[in-house]
């Protein structure tokens, strides 16, 4: 009976401590998760680790995808790869550049960067300047390589437009205040991208200016008028042009022309099938066979399903969402406004670029013409986007854990490769502490919002309410009930005196003569008691 006994009890015990291995692991995994994140310089690292994952497996599908067009063309597999190279190159050089410039220095450049760009925009729309290509003027060849402003103007609006906001940071600033200038500079990029034309890069302007005046406040109801008034001239535009209108009455079904409009997304889509789970293999591709137009471009994605498979797209999906994750857990961790609303709206444009790439290329999404963030073979995309994420990593390390980390004189590793200076903690500038004295001094006038704190409409979207006590506009005090000037009016019918008996300060003393004696009573020089007009003393005046 006790060996029966015994091993029913053993059997249980060992079920319940693999039950109990089951239920940990998660647990573990989550723990871990949590003790990386908690590092101080956790968002630095993952940046940097993004980035370099991205670049490196970016340049090898291009490699893959771009062989056979580049054998067709040149005479060589490696032509387009190494364009892409060089642009990588010149993208880590950017990166680095951005890393290690001062925030103060870079919301000096804001402005003159932005002219500058504006200014290239122009330029490139003079034939003999801007060199057309395929029905459009957007490129400066130099040097063999094609540069394209369009793709500059993006690091540029963000970057200016957040040092814009930033200065202007007020709970209640006015309309006017947060949409001039921004919009009608933005107004003029987009004027002058769609003169190329460019309508997916004019969409990418779009989503910065949303992005920045969302993260700067701007009301829910004027959001939404202006994101659906953009909404509608971006479809009059896409419906305008011919090719662009059959693209689009194609995704809706309109129209059935699988060799004519409709030929890239069903191509892409037969490149998806084929991949499968697994895929066919690194370098097996079918499509990339002149069967998918701009396989190493814009449909970069279908090739990387169909080579690499359901579980290629996953990752490539994974590492932006994991991009997405950290870029807004710096901002929400930034206590510069200038750097809160800079990597916010760099985050949306990376990820809602890679998700509307992703989005046409899988079906969901008609075709734009979006890239893929550092993974399609664009010389000018790739370089702008690995300087905005430098601006990323130098915002990550501006965090206050990773200022107070990296002050106490240990740069880290790769502070110690890449000789990092120590970042400099936030330090209002010298417009925001006159304000701030401004404020204090005049306190019925429009106090400037604390640099931490969410604002007015950060607020009312938490549902929390609008004002708040410490912050925004100092309301003027309830007026209180002063005693009155005089508490009881007596009149001396002998002299003539009218006035009151006390005052604040105590009783009140007769006015005595400065003028000298011998004055009669009603007033004259020499009275003991002027005469004043019922309530008018001067005695108890105060």
């Amino acid at each position: 009976m006790s060996t029966k006994q015994a091993s029913t009890k053993s059997a249980p015990g060992k079920k319940d401590s693999s039950t109990a291995t089951s239920t940990t692991w998660p647990a573990a995994v989550v723990e871990a998760v949590r003790n990386l994140l908690s590092r101080p310089l956790a968002s630095y690292h993952l940046i940097l680790t993004i980035a370099l994952l991205l670049t490196v497996f970016g340049l090898v599908m291009v490699l893959s995808a771009s062989s056979v067009e580049g054998y067709s063309k040149d005479g060589s597999s490696y032509g387009l790869f190494a364009t892409q190279m060089i642009f990588a190159l010149l993208g880590l050089v950017g990166f680095y550049v951005m890393l290690r410039l001062p925030v103060r220095l870079l919301r000096r450049i804001a402005a003159p960067l932005m002219i500058v760009t504006t200014v290239l925009l122009a330029l490139v729309l003079i034939p003999g300047i801007g060199t057309l290509s395929q029905g459009a003027r957007r490129w400066f060849v130099i040097g063999g390589l094609s540069v394209q402003p369009s793709e500059l103007v993006k690091v540029a609006l963000c970057v200016w437009g957040a040092h814009l906001l930033a200065s202007r940071r007020r709970d209640n600033a006015s309309l006017k205040e947060l949409l001039i200038p921004l919009v009608p500079v933005a107004m003029l990029v987009c004027l002058l991208i769609i003169l190329e034309p460019n309508l997916s890069t004019t969409i990418t302007i779009a989503i910065i200016v949303g992005a920045l005046l969302w993260f700067a406040g701007l009301p829910v109801k004027v959001f939404l008028t202006f994101a659906a008034v953009g909404a509608a001239i971006a479809v009059l535009l896409a419906l305008v042009e011919g090719y662009r209108s059959q693209r689009v009455l194609s995704f809706l079904g309109s129209i059935d022309d699988p060799q004519g409009a409709g030929y890239q997304a069903r191509q892409a889509t037969y490149a998806l099938a084929n991949g499968g789970v697994f895929g066919v293999g690194l370098g097996q591709s079918r499509a990339k066979w002149n069967y998918l137009p701009n396989a190493h471009n814009d449909f970069i994605f279908a090739i990387i399903g169909e080579e690499l498979g359901l579980i290629g797209g996953l990752l490539v999906v994974i590492l932006f969402a994991i991009l997405a994750f950290i870029g807004f857990r710096i901002a929400v961790r930034s206590v510069d406004p200038f750097l809160r609303l800079m990597t916010g709206t760099i985050t949306v444009l990376i990820t809602a670029q890679a998700f509307i790439n992703i989005g046409y290329v899988i079906g969901l999404l008609p075709v734009t013409g979006i890239q893929l963030p550092l993974l399609s073979a664009g010389g000018t995309s790739t370089l702008t986007v690995l300087a905005m994420l430098g601006l990323l990593a130098s915002a990550a390390r501006h965090e206050p854990e990773a200022v107070a980390a990296l002050s106490g004189g240990e740069p880290g590793r790769f502070g110690r490769w890449l000789r990092l200076p120590a970042p400099v903690a936030y330090r209002p500038t010298r417009a925001d502490v006159l304000r701030d004295r401004l404020d204090q001094r005049r306190p019925d006038r429009v106090r400037v919002a604390a640099p931490d704190a969410p604002s007015r409409w950060a607020r009312l979207r938490q549902g929390k309410p609008a004002e708040d006590p410490g912050r925004g506009r100092a309301r003027r005090p309830a007026p209180t009930t002063r005693t009155p000037r005089t508490a009881a009016v007596r009149v001396d019918y002998r002299t003539g005196y009218s006035g009151t008996g006390t005052r604040r300060g105590g009783p009140v003393q007769p006015r005595t003569n400065r003028g000298g004696s011998g004055a009669s009573a009603t007033g004259r020089a020499g009275s003991a008691h002027q005469w004043r007009p019922a309530g008018r003393s001067t005695w108890s005046r105060h």
